[in-house]
């Protein structure tokens, strides 16, 4: 077990400023996990829209500021209230890609902005009025959530191992899955039989072996650093704004769920870095930060934004809590998006490599899940509340278009089908409610 020192500027405490040589490593972890989902989003929405390259290129930019700036506002709150005060990473996320596409399809980009400035509206109102709503959310329901969370990313992790996508000429090749594999172990060896810094930085060495064997198997794409730009700023209102309400109603729910999985997400992290629940001020500030910064991403053309299951994995892993990693990591992405020929250099991290290293963060997620689940014990209660959920959430998922016949209106299968977290949550919610309670002396 790794020695955790816990004085002034440790690593292992919120407040104050450690050593370089342990900021840069564990802020540039935070980095790595999380850029390919910081831009990806961006990149599969103007496709959808069909938008330029120039449009797309500071779609790309814009994502990268807003996380930073949202990642700084949960780590230094506006009047206390506006952010959490957590080591959180929060920015542009996965979690709405399936609602926007289905909105940017049926309608365009302006109406994605639009539908996101009332959903931001909605998270606020969630976050005020969290005190209320939490009650419905206990270890169980929230431990039910992340686990979902977690078995959700699997696909995605081995979707990157494999290669990315079905379009990529390294999807399904043999060396995308020795980069992956190799990547992997290397996290687990150093995660289980090192200690220090090369614990902690355990996914950061394993990225940086999986890119250098990428590039000598000719993996590595450089082609797009030589052309992209040395500076450049944001665009205010770079889009046209449109509210459709159809559209605005469907990202609302949208919005609700992901308020719910920040509960699960901040929930874990100050679980497994803290050793503690967090408290209604801490969500209620996530929350509301998240919706702020949502509405604010809007006016500069950026995505919905939510916190990140994966660099919750990090701090469950390394136990880091501290503020300045994180401010670092911020600051990291803020010059990225300031500076694309930077940031044209985080992306040519092949997906094999990100699948290799963040599957294990992943799995960190899942377990996460069930210590909060068996916390005081498993009971046949527990038992049924996670499998029914579970089995509904994550099967319903598995079945395309099975919410899609003539007699359900299109955003059932929109909001409902596209996500297991969405009605795990909602089944766990009702079945905690409804099943009866045990006896003390049955736990």
């Amino acid at each position: 077990m790794m020695k955790q020192q816990t004085g002034t500027g440790s690593v292992f405490n919120f407040e104050g400023v450690p050593s370089a040589g342990q900021m840069i490593p564990l802020g540039f972890q935070h980095v790595v996990a999380a850029v390919v989902g910081i831009i990806t989003p961006a990149i599969l929405i103007s496709d959808t829209c069909g938008l330029s390259a120039a449009e797309r290129t500071l779609m790309i930019q814009v994502s990268l500021i807003l996380t930073a700036v949202a990642t700084l506002l949960q780590l230094f709150p506006i009047f206390g209230r506006i952010g959490s005060r957590l080591p959180v990473i929060m920015g542009i996320s996965f979690a709405y890609i399936p609602t926007l596409q289905a909105i940017g399809g049926q309608f365009d980009l302006a109406t994605i902005l639009g539908a996101e400035i009332v959903g931001g509206c909605v998270a606020i109102l969630f976050g005020v009025f969290v005190k209320w709503i939490r009650p419905l959310f206990p270890p169980l329901v929230t431990g039910t959530v992340i686990f979902t969370i977690g078995l959700s990313l699997y696909p995605t992790a081995v979707r990157y191992m494999a290669g990315g996508n079905a379009t990529s000429e390294w999807f399904g090749n043999p060396r995308s899955w020795a980069v992956a594999l190799i990547t992997l172990a290397v996290v687990v060896f150093l995660n289980n039989f090192t200690k220090g810094i090369l614990k902690l930085a355990s996914i950061l060495i394993g990225m940086v072996v999986g890119y250098i064997i990428a590039y000598f198997l000719g993996i590595v794409d450089l082609s797009g650093v030589s052309g992209a730009a040395w500076f450049a700023l944001p665009q205010f209102m770079p889009f046209e704004i449109k509210f459709v309400p159809s559209a605005c109603v469907s990202l609302a729910i949208v919005y609700v769920v992901n308020a719910v999985q920040t509960i699960g997400d901040l929930s874990s992290t100050t679980m497994g870095g803290m050793d503690r629940l967090p408290t209604n001020k801490e969500l209620a500030g996530g929350i509301i930060g998240q919706g702020v910064m949502s509405i604010v991403g809007a006016f500069f053309g950026g995505l919905p934004t939510a916190s990140y299951s994966q660099n919750v994995g990090i701090v469950t892993v390394n136990r880091v809590i501290n503020r300045a990693v994180f401010a670092l990591a911020a600051g990291i992405l803020l010059v990225a998006g300031l500076v694309p020929k930077f940031a044209s250099i985080l992306t040519t991290i092949p997906q094999c490599v990100i699948g290799g290293a963040t599957i294990s963060v992943f799995a960190t997620i899942t377990m996460t899940g069930i210590r909060m689940i068996t916390e005081g014990g498993f009971t046949p209660r527990k038992s049924s509340v996670v499998g029914l959920s579970v089995a509904l959430g994550v099967g319903i998922t598995q079945v395309p278009g099975c919410l899609a016949g003539s007699h359900f209106p299109s955003w059932v299968s929109t909001v409902f089908g596209s996500s297991s977290v969405v009605v795990a949550t909602i089944m766990a919610i009702l079945l905690n409610l409804i099943l009866p309670k045990e006896p003390e002396n049955s736990k």
